[in-house]
């Protein structure tokens, strides 16, 4: 619909992502939202729907801000986390959001620390 806002947009857009994308105990779902000021990302086992590890830049020593930077430090730490309780493989669910500045940043970060997506 023409009239929807951006937010809806991207709630629908997320939605049809959904439609063909879940997380499993073997390969959780990595799922990302990003605000105007923060950036959160999740590792969910859509199975029991239960949240694995998590990541945001409102975390004390994350906190540089919802930058690339602080972006890239979020997916580092998020992989850092993941690799600690033995998940290598996540599947990447980027909430809706173009795959452009902090959402490939934090995607970046995660994979230089070693998460497979």
């Amino acid at each position: 619909m023409a009239t929807e806002n951006k937010s809806d947009q991207r709630i629908a857009r997320h939605e049809r992502l959904r439609k063909k994308l879940s997380g499993t105990r073997e390969r959780p779902r990595l799922a990302i939202y990003r605000s105007l000021k923060h950036i959160y990302a999740q590792v969910i086992d859509d199975a029991t729907g239960a949240t694995l590890v998590a990541a945001s830049t409102q975390e004390k020593a994350l906190s540089a801000k919802g930058n690339k930077n602080g972006a890239k430090a979020v997916g580092a730490a998020l992989a850092q986390r993941a690799k600690s309780k033995g998940i290598n493989k996540v599947v990447f669910d980027r909430g809706g959001f173009k795959y452009h500045g902090r959402v490939a940043s934090l995607a970046e970060g995660a994979r230089e620390a070693g998460l497979e997506f």
